[in-house]
């Protein structure tokens, strides 16, 4: 009867792990040209499954989540996780470095880990400049209900995407931007792919659909902004509302309330925001151009409107202030008032601040120089450190793995050289678990962000004029926030340190789209001697130099809509436990 007993309990003990696998989630999308006015003016946007914004994905720490995605554009295209961190798992990044891209008519299907994560990220199509044309939707993922949330959990969850936006297509912008021309002034704002609400009839023409938000008086929501735009920084502000921030890129802050928030080119940022106004009307959301060029910057306002369920009467009057343009430390302030909640669990029990980087020894440090636009073996380019990225035909990814030569080198400076500028598929050479700091030096005259796909890195330091050592006596060494995306001023500099625990090959890049198709990134190669990371996916899309492994792709037009292999032996599993049980019961 003993052996009886511990033979049951081990049958349940084998079931409890086979059924305690993390949850997995399936999403089929596809990618297409759809029409829309924006800004009253019918143009393509890149939609998906015929939504601009796309879908949200609202997952939970350590979820798997499959997306098959059908590329119904003319051209070529992957998209980006921004913030996902892919843990040991490059070939799910998106990037030209780690993956080819879905041919125009195929299908690929990507599937990944949000391990460890919390927070508030977003997806994009990362070639060609398509991200000006949309294609993109935000990412949630949620605590798991073991670890509570900082804050008291908010009646409702919003995801605002702003961005700046222009009337001519991505390819038009492709070609003015190869020729010198640049992007110039924006055509207008958008909140959700939506235009401005006519708060001024001088300055916003009729016609034009604007996005309406919906609230109940009394109730706090968790509102996610995300600038996705092209390349202009925005202030968000809501008439008569405090902002209080609670998290940016997967890291809980510490909580300070707001009253406007300057978020640059591929930031997220979340707020709760408590609808405690008499509502005797509805109220503004904006979102304004900081640090714009332009003559006529009243018409480059994005205008939403928050509705109190009770409220007596349309939004009128000004818009709330925004910050002075001509105080040029504001913003920089603002950002360096953001930091880390080093008491707050995230993706695990433990504390934020368990994690002392302060206290750890930095290993290398990069300096990495860039330039305006600027006129390389006779077309325009970007640099970083005097190197302009040529991306190679063959992923730098796929590269690596199958040993082909020549398509990289490993020889991306520490420092800016004394040398012409010249454009080369240099890469920077990382150490496994190397603890790096990276100086990015802004001498252009806009604003940048620079993002690092595969880790969060912590925010330091930043200031007005030339990056010394002696800087560092002003680096943050206990709550500079983690995240993944930071903006560095003209004329100025910001320093990040990153540990380099996530084996891989990873995408170092400008977020301002001209910046970034003009060559101003590189890639960070990290190899574990003990071969951690996860082997070539079954799906793989081969390119360039591996071109003859690629398979006829007549089969990848088809969605996978059947159950999982992994559902499948579940109930396998569970059948054959059912059945042994019912023999002993006998």
């Amino acid at each position: 009867m003993l052996s009886y007993y511990c033979y049951l309990l081990l049958l349940l003990c084998l079931t409890t792990l086979c059924l305690a696998e993390d949850p997995y989630v399936y999403f089929d999308w596809t990618v297409s040209y759809i029409t829309a006015s924006p800004l009253a003016v019918k143009q393509q946007v890149i939609g998906i499954n015929g939504q601009f914004p796309g879908p949200i994905l609202n997952v939970t720490t350590n979820w798997n989540v499959v997306v098959n995605v059908k590329n119904d554009l003319d051209e070529p295209m992957l998209l980006t996780w921004n913030g996902i961190q892919q843990r040991k798992d490059t070939w799910q990044d998106g990037v030209s470095g780690t993956n080819c891209p879905i041919p125009a008519g195929w299908n690929w299907t990507y599937e990944f880990q949000v391990k460890d994560q919390i927070g508030s990220f977003y997806y994009f199509p990362s070639l060609s400049l398509q991200r000006a044309a949309g294609g993109y939707g935000g990412i949630t993922i949620n605590n798991r209900n073991v670890i509570p949330l900082p804050f008291a959990t908010p009646d409702g969850d919003i995801t605002l995407f702003i961005s700046d936006w222009f009337i001519k297509s991505h390819k038009e912008l492709r070609k003015e931007i190869e020729t010198g021309v640049g992007l110039g002034a924006p055509d207008g704002i958008l909140i959700n792919g939506l235009g401005p609400y006519h708060y001024d009839n001088a300055v916003v023409s009729g016609g034009i659909a604007y996005q309406t938000v919906n609230v109940e008086p009394g109730k706090t929501y968790r509102l996610r902004v995300h600038n996705v735009g092209v390349s202009t920084s925005l202030n968000f502000r809501i008439q008569s509302h405090n902002l209080l921030l609670v998290e940016t890129e997967g890291s809980y802050t510490v909580q300070q309330n707001y009253t406007s928030l300057d978020i640059h080119v591929g930031q997220s940022y979340s707020f709760l925001v408590t609808m405690d106004q008499n509502a005797s009307s509805d109220y503004y959301i904006v979102a304004s151009p900081r640090f714009a060029n332009s003559s006529d910057s009243s018409k480059l306002v994005g205008v939403s409107v928050l509705h109190y369920s009770n409220s007596q009467g349309p939004a009128s009057g000004p818009l709330p202030d925004p910050p002075m343009e001509s105080d040029t430390f504001f913003s920089m302030s603002q950002a360096r008032s953001i930091r880390w909640n080093v008491s707050a669990g995230a993706a695990r029990p433990n504390p934020q601040g368990s994690f002392k980087y302060g206290e750890i020894t930095v290993t290398d440090v990069f300096v990495l120089h860039n330039r305006p636009a600027e006129l390389i073996e006779g077309k325009w380019r970007t640099t970083l450190s005097g190197i302009s990225y040529l991306a190679p035909s063959t992923p730098l990814k796929l590269a690596e793995q199958f040993n082909i030569p020549g398509v990289f080198k490993l020889d991306f400076p520490n420092k800016m050289m004394n040398r012409q500028a010249k454009v080369d598929t240099s890469v920077i050479n990382g150490t496994y678990k190397a603890f790096v700091e990276i100086i990015f030096q802004n001498n252009d005259t806009t604003v940048q962000s620079y993002h690092l796909d595969g880790y969060a890195f912590f925010v330091v330091g930043m200031d007005y004029g030339l990056w010394t050592e002696n800087s560092r006596s002003t680096y943050n060494k206990w709550d500079g926030v983690a995240r993944c995306t930071t903006q560095v001023f003209p004329g100025a500099w910001t320093a990040i340190l990153v540990f380099l625990d996530n084996p891989g090959i990873w995408n170092l890049r400008a977020q301002n789209l001209d910046s970034w198709y003009l060559g101003q990134e590189t890639y960070v190669s990290v190899v574990n001697p003990e071969n951690s990371e996860l082997p070539v996916p079954a799906n793989t899309i081969f390119c360039g130099a591996l071109s003859p492994l690629q398979k006829d792709q007549a089969r990848r037009v088809n969605f996978s809509s059947a159950p999982s292999l992994t559902k499948t032996m579940k109930l396998i599993f569970i059948g054959f436990v059912v059945s042994l049980l019912g023999s002993f019961m006998r």
